[in-house]
């Protein structure tokens, strides 16, 4: 199993294991061996962020829970900003190419990364997907994380950002269910409010929740089917893609 984030993946299927324990008298080696790895997963992720820094390729890390509608609010966004932004996708899923399928269905390049046991994408299988999906200067980057509101906060892609996204279907208390992952995130795009009229959501205990797990959390409200606060959500995206342009790429995740 994986120690670090308790999924069933094994060494092979890692590059790294770990045998995750929920109670708190893990050994000196699990612990050293969970830092070890997460150490070595940085150091590839900083890799990736020069890499993409010398294309001023602007990365985006979109983690969410099965369901809450990140390749929908992708395939909009392609739609809409395809023709002017060249994207290109990294999608990771456990099995099956369902949704790299539909992002070139929509216009793109997308690459698919089927992790098998794992429960999120590293650092190195993203280091070996950059040069294969060859994303041009000036381009946008979206890597699609495997759906888990645990595992993927642990680990540092390279990414300019993560951007969680959840949907009012999901629940109010996610922020403090999985406040790694909030705290992780420098936005969240909370999805489905179209169905706000239609499930017990309360917005004002959410936004509290997220805001104290992550007091400098950015959040967007929309619908990424019916087109509500699309508009914003655009604009985040260009504000990011300016500040990679005059900054030269991406900095370390704060």
């Amino acid at each position: 199993m994986c120690e670090t984030c308790g999924c069933s993946g094994s060494l092979s299927d890692h590059g790294h294991g770990h045998d995750h324990a929920h109670d708190h008298g893990r050994s000196p080696t699990v612990l050293r061996l969970e830092r070890d790895v997460l150490a070595k997963n940085d150091r590839i992720a900083e890799g990736n962020r020069g890499w993409l820094a010398g294309r001023r390729v602007l990365a985006l890390n979109l983690v969410s829970s099965p369901g809450a509608g990140k390749t929908t609010l992708l395939e909009r966004t392609i739609g809409d900003l395809g023709a002017d932004v060249a994207i290109r996708v990294i999608e990771g899923d456990q099995e099956t190419s369902h949704d790299a399928d539909r992002i070139r269905a929509a216009g793109v390049r997308a690459l698919q990364i089927n992790t098998g046991k794992v429960c999120h994408l590293d650092a190195d299988m993203v280091a070996r997907a950059l040069p294969e999906l060859d994303p041009p200067p000036g381009s946008l980057l979206v890597i699609e994380n495997v759906g888990n509101l645990v595992c993927p906060a642990l680990f540092d892609l390279g990414e300019r950002a993560k951007v969680v996204v959840t949907s009012v279907a999901e629940g109010d208390d996610k922020p403090l269910k999985y406040p790694h992952m909030f705290r992780a995130s420098q936005v969240v795009v909370l999805n489905k409010i179209d169905l706000l009229p239609h499930v017990r959501f309360d917005v004002h205990r959410f936004l509290g929740g997220a805001r104290e797990v992550n007091p400098r959390l950015e959040v967007l409200m929309l619908s990424a089917t019916r087109g509500d606060g699309l508009t914003e959500w655009y604009r985040w995206i260009e504000k990011r893609m300016a500040e990679v342009v005059v900054a030269g790429g991406a900095p370390p995740p704060a």
